[in-house]
């Protein structure tokens, strides 16, 4: 008989640990089922009591393993991926594997989707050793002339080059095909913007700020918090309320929902992998306290935003839709919550903000990506710097 047993993860998650005795002395088969936020104590136990049954069928079945047969398995299945010779067999076997000890959810299934549309589909039953420079480049080319835009298709080229890369250091190809593949530039008349040019001045911003005042509250509070601190939408998703410090004025930032097709929504570490603190304006402090009580009102939920009148976090895809309805409605060309991130970054550099704080405030794992993003916005910056003290000497001349 399964036993089960309620536990509790050190961020609060419940979970219910399922364990099938394997005799005296060895170790039993175990397994996690956790509870769904807002399901009902009997309800949570009566899918556990499920879970247990088919987890013990499967046990006596032999379709459970221990880990001395896991270890088996996954060095016999390393000993078979050292024989595969074709681009899908490589890329499956090794690439994929290999990538996903360190990828997040998200990466993993943007990588799985440009190999299974893009990559596989036309070089995936060729040998690895068959495959020519001038056929990736046919590739790139034809991915261009589908209309794809340019970052796209430099992604798709990193992709390539990741997976032939490896080959080449493994040993899987005598040489690296992509050293001779030029990457993608823009197509005639393409126009490519760099990330931080993508940003709202601070009076466009203001504009937003003052549309979003005639928003319901929820997503007034949303956009006034993105603007403020600059999270990511899935960062804002995951807040929790007592991630709020009231007195301080303060939010920070633990966690990130994520959504693929094939894990649904899912919560991981911010980005870099690091918790960290960001002070918020009054103003926002104050739409939140008041999102709180209205919340309150219906349901009690641990999320800050939740759909509506229920204790789950809000979709990290429901913030996209959302702001494109809103882009239209007060004529914001191509809003969408990345933009309130660039630009409240550029915002602050243009306004004096050092390049180091507002890459801690943005969670940047390193300060050169906030400055290869915004270099323009530093230069305005050191411009206005540099008028400042051309105006101070003028003034101090004429008086």
């Amino acid at each position: 008989m399964a036993s089960i047993k309620l536990s509790e993860t050190k961020d609060g998650r419940r979970f219910f640990q399922i364990s099938v005795s394997r005799g005296y002395g060895k170790a039993p088969y175990k397994t996690r089922w956790y509870w769904p936020d807002g399901w009902s104590k009997r309800t949570a136990e009566r899918e556990a009591a499920k879970r247990a049954a088919a987890f013990e069928l499967a046990c006596k079945n032999g379709k459970v393993l221990n880990r001395a047969q896991e270890r088996e398995k996954a060095a016999q299945e390393a000993a078979e991926a050292a024989k595969l010779k074709t681009v899908r067999q490589y890329a499956d076997g090794v690439f994929m594997p290999t990538k996903e000890a360190t990828f997040s959810e998200n990466a993993r299934s943007s990588y799985r989707m440009f190999l299974d549309r893009h990559i596989l589909p036309v070089l995936g039953e060729h040998l690895l050793t068959e495959v020519t420079p001038a056929m990736i480049s046919k590739l790139l080319v034809d991915f261009q002339k589908a209309g794809y835009a340019h970052a796209t298709a430099v992604k798709l080229y990193n992709i390539l080059n990741g997976v032939f890369e490896m080959a080449f250091l493994d040993d899987s190809i005598p040489m690296n095909p992509m050293l001779k593949v030029k990457r993608p530039a823009p197509r005639k008349g393409e126009q490519v913007q760099e990330e931080g040019e993508k940003a709202l001045t601070a009076q466009e911003l203001a504009h937003v700020l003052s549309c979003a005042a005639q928003e319901p509250l929820k997503w007034r509070a949303y956009i006034n918090l993105a603007a403020d601190t600059g999270a990511r939408r899935g960062e804002l998703c995951g807040l929790w309320w007592s991630d709020i410090d009231w007195s301080a004025g303060t939010v920070t930032i633990r966690r990130n929902l994520q959504y693929t097709a094939q894990a649904g929504v899912f919560e991981t570490s911010p980005k870099n992998g690091k918790a960290r603190t960001v002070d918020i304006g009054p103003e926002t402090l104050s739409m939140l306290k008041q999102l709180q009580r209205e919340q309150a009102a219906t349901c009690i939920s641990k999320y800050v935003f939740t759909q509506d009148g229920e204790t789950v976090p809000m979709h990290p895809q429901s913030p996209t839709r959302y702001f494109k309805k809103f882009g239209k409605k007060y004529g914001i060309p191509n809003f969408h919550p990345h933009l309130l991130r660039h630009s409240s970054a550029s915002v602050a550099i243009t306004n004096g903000a050092d390049v180091v704080s507002v890459s801690e405030r943005l969670g940047h794992s390193d300060t050169a990506v906030t400055l290869r993003m915004y270099a323009h916005a530093n230069e305005e910056s050191i411009r206005r710097a540099g008028q400042t003290v051309r105006d101070a000497l003028r003034n101090a001349q004429n008086g």
